[in-house]
């Protein structure tokens, strides 16, 4: 027991969470775990690349970098060390993949953590260049910006104790304490598609968590890459089971007119499929997760606007 209130303590003081739960740990914390730069991708910078007919890439070039917009709150996705000040994550990397496609050296990317809900106005005002962070492409976003991609299927699962082998999916949550964030869409899909289930309610993934390790509840269900980032952090006794149960196509966001980026990202996306850079990257940050690299979706190359 007192190593589950060890591993409890770590988690609450490490894992910042979808409802940006952040601050720095208790005295004495664990350093925050993460993907280790030495096991990461070297992205190759293309010599003599320009893309005059994109004014986001011109505006970048005259400044002398990219400025991307992320997450800092996503274990092995998009997550921040409140230390050193560095992005780490498989979002992380797709954006270091596109700034050397571009013409960029990865190193000079200025991050900037941009709320989900100021995503929109960010391109649209050109406070960044482009935004990677869990942003699923659907019609309604289209019509406000551009997408590139999709880079990564993600889809709502579930996350249980290494020791649980009777939870594979949600057909097995018949009786079972399933916790979720209050009032979110994986909630109301397991609300809607699984009564049988006994839902438990939190405003943060961690207090899930924290309940899941306490053996409070069974399961803790949202989007695979969250679960699979607290997965990453304690393997040893969490994992993730089944197939994911919904679909969430991620894409690169950019600002709607510049068709000339969100085309020159496609092909991007596409030649470090092709190259091995979008799976090293994969194994190096969600693949901790002990989740097999998935196939790469197919990108939607839509019309130009």
């Amino acid at each position: 027991m007192q190593r589950t209130h060890r591993i409890v303590a770590a988690l609450t003081a490490l894992l910042a969470t979808a409802a940006l739960l952040g601050g720095c740990g208790k005295e004495g914390s664990p350093p925050v775990k993460g993907p280790q730069p030495d096991q990461l991708p070297v992205y190759r910078v293309a010599s003599a690349f320009t893309l005059s007919g994109s004014p986001t890439w011109n505006r970048a070039k005259k400044r002398g970098r990219l400025v991307v917009g992320a997450k800092e709150d996503q274990p092995y996705m998009g997550e921040k060390d409140p230390a050193s000040g560095r992005y780490s994550g498989f979002d992380i990397e797709i954006a270091k993949m596109m700034a050397a496609s571009l013409g960029f050296d990865p190193a000079t990317i200025e991050f900037r953590t941009i709320a989900s809900a100021n995503r929109e106005t960010a391109l649209q005002n050109g406070q960044i260049d482009y935004y990677v962070g869990t942003y699923t492409i659907n019609d309604n976003r289209k019509k406000l910006v551009g997408f590139a991609g999709p880079y990564y299927q993600a889809g709502q699962s579930l996350l249980v104790r290494t020791d649980e082998h009777g939870i594979r999916g949600p057909e097995d949550l018949a009786g079972k304490r399933v916790c979720s964030a209050a009032g979110s869409t994986p909630y109301q899909r397991i609300e809607r598609d699984h009564p049988e289930a006994e839902l438990v309610a939190y405003d943060t993934y961690s207090v899930c968590v924290d309940n899941l390790l306490t053996f409070q509840v069974d399961a803790v269900t949202t989007d695979d890459t969250i679960l699979m980032g607290y997965a990453a952090k304690v393997p040893d006794e969490l994992k993730v089971v089944g197939r994911p149960f919904s679909e969430e196509p991620y894409g690169i966001g950019v600002p709607r007119e510049d068709d000339a980026l969100r085309f020159a990202l496609d092909d991007a996306i596409a030649a470090h499929q092709k190259n091995g850079d979008w799976k090293k990257a994969y194994d190096a940050t969600l693949g901790l997760s002990g989740v097999p690299a998935p196939a790469p979706p197919a990108i939607d190359r839509y019309p130009a606007s």
